[in-house]
């Protein structure tokens, strides 16, 4: 091989490369803490663009309803383009938050009443059980002793939790001063992030200005065509999939609570929210909205819980066929089975956010993959 100026480069590049990756998996432990470090001060910014990302939706659907105002003076435009960006911003702000208020406003008051429903039909029926269970266990002696010296007298246990609370104060005063400072550190991080979210709905515009002229100056302009059709089609991409997942979830929440409505099952309303929350978890969402809906129901009439779980079958078929395909599958152009891996690959890296995150990263990579396969086949064939 020639020794030439791109030769020598080549090698120096492949010699500094493999000095660097030595250098990594020898000092793996502490590259890992350093990135962990880096993680930690990056991830304020990060949230602040996921958050930007979602309220830049319901947003921007604000601006163009202001937009379609028709306005007679100049005066009165200039106005309106003034102040639609912060007045959007607010509504949709005040949107997410009454959502999540409406949530929660349902969802744990009910969930209170439940667990001291719970807790008192459990008081009502452990002594049966334990009459239950020495009348079974009658022809064991030890077996009906140790069950008749059972005892389940909840003040009892209350009064122990509350007295190893009072003298363990002790012991547990580092560990809550750590979790205390925990919550600090996320509320702050949280701040932190929503600031920065702000910043960049007010300002996105110019952000995007500056980024195209950053990647022009440093990169092809080949390379920066790609590069801009890449950022477009995952910004399509990730909004239709929110969009279409919210309202798929809406639909499937206010279809149980109409029909639970009209079976008069208990805790419609409370399901209904429920599972319409849950269901933003695509696949496996709505069944653990089930579960916690099936329990409570099963705590009132255990054959209305049954009734309720046919039930659930029943309009997870007409969700998942008729409701899915349109709203959040077309959305989305992935495959049904690359959904499944996407979800199961994201909740394995990243818990519930990855479950949410990778279908739409997913759906990318494969729009990609399918146009260069299609054009590797078009050169082949040319």
């Amino acid at each position: 091989m020639d020794l030439n100026k791109n030769n020598v480069k080549k090698i120096l590049g492949i010699i500094t490369f493999t000095l660097i990756l030595m250098a990594v998996l020898l000092n793996f432990s502490a590259v890992g803490n350093y990135l962990m470090f880096l993680w930690g001060i990056v991830l304020p910014f990060v949230v602040g663009g996921a958050i930007a990302f979602i309220l830049n939706i319901p947003m921007s659907a604000i601006e163009k309803q202001f937009q379609k105002i028709q306005i007679k003076t100049k005066r009165g435009e200039k106005i309106r383009n003034r102040v639609v960006r912060p007045v959007s911003m607010v509504l949709a702000i005040l949107l997410v938050f009454l959502i999540i208020g409406i949530v929660i406003g349902v969802v744990v008051p009910q969930l209170g009443q439940t667990i001291n429903s719970i807790g008192e039909s459990m008081t009502k029926s452990l002594p049966k059980i334990q009459i239950w269970l020495e009348q079974t266990f009658q022809d064991q002696e030890e077996i009906v002793k140790y069950i008749k010296n059972l005892d389940f007298d909840w003040k009892n246990w209350l009064n122990t939790i509350k007295d190893f609370a009072w003298n363990g104060a002790g012991s547990v005063l580092s560990y809550t001063m750590s979790a205390t400072m925990m919550v600090v550190n996320g509320v702050m991080s949280f701040f932190i992030a929503f600031i920065f979210a702000l910043y960049i709905l007010s300002q996105k515009e110019n952000l995007g200005r500056q980024s195209r002229k950053l990647i022009t100056a440093v990169f092809s302009q080949k390379i920066v065509e790609k590069i801009l059709s890449v950022c477009s089609l995952s910004y399509k991409t990730f909004s239709r999939f929110i969009t279409g997942q919210c309202l798929e979830a809406m639909i499937l929440g206010a279809m149980f609570f109409v029909t639970m409505s009209i079976f008069r099952l208990p805790y419609a309303l409370l399901v209904g929210v429920l599972i319409a929350f849950t269901a933003l978890i695509p696949i496996v969402g709505a069944f653990i909205g089930c579960f916690v809906g099936a329990l409570l129901i099963l705590m009132v009439n255990p054959m209305q819980a049954v009734f309720f779980v046919i039930l659930f079958l029943i309009l997870q078929q007409v969700e998942g066929n008729l409701v899915y395909p349109h709203v959040v599958g077309n959305s989305v152009g992935l495959p049904s089975i690359w959904v499944l891996f996407a979800v199961t690959v994201g909740g394995k890296l990243m818990g519930v956010m990855g479950m949410l995150v990778f279908i739409p990263l997913f759906s990318v990579l494969y729009a990609l993959l399918r146009e260069w396969i299609n054009y590797r086949i078009f050169v082949k064939k040319a």
